[in-house]
């Protein structure tokens, strides 16, 4: 069993974007980590070793939560961390989304969490410490004008309710709940956008970077008097433009 000098974090969405950002931050910074997508074992960007275990997923499926905290346990003995990263966002006009598309992001972007959370909480109980981090949007709370986000809304603005719920349940048990919510981020998910337009909605004009995100799950990982909080990662935008 690895010593809590050797934290471990689950990361869900873990192959691109905001996941793949963080996990190589937290691999850089020593700890051990479980990466989960769909197909996440054909990475060009990570490889298993003694400090990295990839389970490949789907996200909402109970049985993939059940294989990465297994995994987890099996191979770190521990789960200090999990950051429920997984998420899509789908834009169209209210009226054009399908059943398909409601499912598939309610999918990804709630269910996901539900069953990767009731996963670690026996094991963090078990340690009597832990800590999620639900990554949610500052689009959720505070659309941008001319963006139609019903799905991206309905599915992430849940998400800082959900953590402070949660924070208040399991505080005797000494498990942190917490939420990011970022702005516009530099992923593949914007590679092919207008980065100046979309700079324009922060006003730091500029979109974040991952490891913007990542610096803040860092903070409230080392907060640890700090549970039930929302930390808007968007360059001033949740203030105003």
């Amino acid at each position: 069993m690895k010593t809590i000098e050797q934290p471990v974090a689950i990361v869900t969405g873990a192959s691109s974007g905001i996941g793949l950002g963080l996990t190589q931050t937290l691999l850089e910074r020593g700890w051990r980590v479980v990466g989960t997508s769909r197909t996440i074992s054909k990475s060009k960007d990570l490889k298993p070793s003694t400090h990295l275990v990839l389970v490949d997923g789907e996200a909402s499926k109970k049985e993939t939560a059940v294989q990465v905290v297994d995994a987890a346990i099996k191979h770190f003995g521990r789960i200090d961390l999990l950051v429920n990263n997984a998420g899509i966002f789908v834009p169209k006009s209210f009226t054009d989304y399908t059943e398909d598309d409601y499912n598939q992001v309610m999918n990804t972007n709630v269910t996901s969490m539900f069953f990767m959370t009731q996963q670690v909480i026996p094991q963090m109980k078990h340690q009597h410490s832990g800590h999620v981090v639900n990554i949610s949007a500052t689009l959720a709370d505070q659309p941008a004008g001319g963006v139609p986000a019903f799905l991206a809304i309905l599915s992430k603005s849940p998400m800082p309710a959900v953590s402070k719920a949660l924070a208040l349940e399991f505080a005797a048990d000494n498990i942190r709940f917490n939420t990011v919510s970022p702005g516009v981020v530099n992923t593949p998910m914007h590679a092919n956008e207008d980065h100046a337009a979309l700079a324009k909605f922060h006003p730091l004009n500029r979109i974040a970077e991952t490891s913007d995100i990542a610096d803040a799950v860092l903070y409230l990982q080392n907060a640890t008097f700090v549970t039930g909080e929302n930390i808007h990662v968007d360059g001033g935008f949740h203030a105003g433009r």
